[in-house]
């Protein structure tokens, strides 16, 4: 499993990047690898590109950490787990350098993105709803290499530190959350609730938020820093009995899942009150099931397999596309950046060649000059002998992008009508108990 987190450098970018970069931590180097920029020079090129940024904002970079649980991968293997997980996140955008730490008891990658992407100088946005992308997709990369994934709920938010205290049982947090689950059942209000906690050993600090303190602890630990059963007003509430109210139903009374197989169930054989419920679940999920095949003018089972057939094609048509559009905007954006940073560094080599002194022009625009001739071998490399329209360039660069936002609507609609046929087919299957082919107005 990996645990990741991410916060803004919004100073001292080239002593993070020293940091993270260190041979001592790395290898000598052996995992430290970059995209979009060299390592050895990242903290000018980002600069470069900051220069250029839009929206000025106070952050140089951001700094993504993701480490692993001891023993469960190699330093190769978790390399490239991070390389892909900055990829996927980043699509090609922003330059990053990535590095896997090797000196602690648990594998670590630190990588670190330039806050400003290359195509059009926009700022990187980190909110709750890009780091649960990228915890999402962290999860989906550990999975596919065969490691273990982190459990939702309980653990979410949490850093490497804090789980693997919690699971060595030496997390303060986790104590103080054991102590207060057992104290409520015995406690018939706060103040009773307060004494049980100081009887255990915990020193009481009120105030705007409650907090606590165990014998040997530094710091007052805050209630509402738990989860949201931990805070004064739920404690209270959980000492009177009150369920607290987590909002709406998720699902729809007539949206469609998956029907129980009763027979195969632990807990329908255990309780008579689930099976009753499991039993009713299933007849309105019978329904569900047969309305969307009505409403959907499917009148066989091979016509069912038919429909899952074409849009299976489509969502990997949706794919397949969506990646070669990915890849070519990727190409685009380092070309789009190597010819910015070639034609507005270009003046400087041009003076270079008239100056008398150019051993001291070298000395006082060494970064400049670094950055043209980076710049240039990568055009080279590229193949261009003649330097495209900078404007044209971006100009097809934003309608591509355009283009893979539709293609990215088209296969998420294709990946959510395949589970929906999918559930509907397991349900008919479940139903009918028939083999595939069977016709279903026969059975219906």
């Amino acid at each position: 499993m990996a645990v990741t987190k991410i916060h803004p450098i919004k100073s001292t970018l080239k002593k993070a990047l020293d940091y993270i970069e260190n041979p001592d931590k790395t290898d000598e180097k052996l995992f430290v690898s970059s995209y979009g920029c060299s390592y050895e020079t990242a903290d000018i090129e980002f600069q470069m590109l900051l220069d250029q940024a839009y929206q000025k904002g106070n952050n140089l970079a951001h700094h993504l950490i993701q480490a692993f649980e001891p023993g469960e991968t190699t330093a190769e293997q978790a390399h490239e787990i991070g390389r892909q997980l900055a990829d996927e996140v980043l699509q090609g955008k922003y330059p990053y350098v990535i590095t896997t730490h090797i000196d602690k008891g648990h594998l670590h990658n630190h990588i670190i993105i330039c806050a400003v992407d290359m195509a059009n100088q926009r700022k990187y946005i980190s909110n709750r709803q890009s780091y649960a992308f990228i915890r999402r997709t962290s999860d989906r990369l550990c999975k596919e290499h065969g490691l273990s994934v982190v459990k939702p709920g309980k653990d979410k938010g949490k850093t490497y530190a804090e789980w693997d205290a919690q699971k060595k049982g030496k997390s303060w947090k986790a104590k103080l959350k054991i102590a207060i689950d057992a104290a409520i059942p015995q406690s018939k209000d706060f103040d009773s609730f307060l004494q049980l906690m100081e009887a255990q050993g915990y020193e009481v600090k009120q105030g705007k938020f409650i907090s606590f303190r165990a014998p040997g602890q530094e710091r007052f630990t805050r209630c509402k820093t738990l989860g949201e059963d931990y805070t004064e007003e739920r404690i209270t509430q959980r000492i009177k009995g009150i369920a607290i109210d987590r909002g709406p139903r998720r699902r729809s009374a007539g949206e469609i899942s998956l029907r129980i197989a009763l027979e195969d169930s632990i807990k329908a054989q255990q309780s008579a009150g689930y099976a009753r419920w499991a039993k009713l679940h299933n007849l309105k999920q019978a329904a569900n099931s047969l309305n969307f095949i009505t409403e959907h003018q499917i009148d066989s089972y091979e016509g069912l397999e038919s429909r899952l057939a074409e849009i299976s094609a489509v969502g990997d048509a949706a794919a397949s596309a969506l990646k070669d559009a990915e890849r070519r905007l990727g190409d685009m954006a380092l070309l789009i950046k190597n010819l910015s940073a070639y034609k507005q560094l270009r003046p400087v080599v041009l003076e270079l060649r008239n100056v008398k002194d150019k051993a001291a022009f070298q000395r006082q625009h060494e970064s400049q000059l670094i950055l043209y001739e980076a710049a240039a071998k990568a055009l080279k490399e590229a193949g261009i002998t003649k330097l495209p329209n900078l404007y044209a360039l971006k100009t097809e660069y934003k309608k591509l992008d355009a283009e893979r936002e539709r293609l990215s609507a088209q296969y998420s609609e294709a990946k959510q009508k395949l589970k929906e046929y999918g559930i509907v087919k397991q349900n008919v299957d479940s139903i009918l108990r028939t083999a595939p082919g069977k016709e279903l107005t026969q059975e219906r």
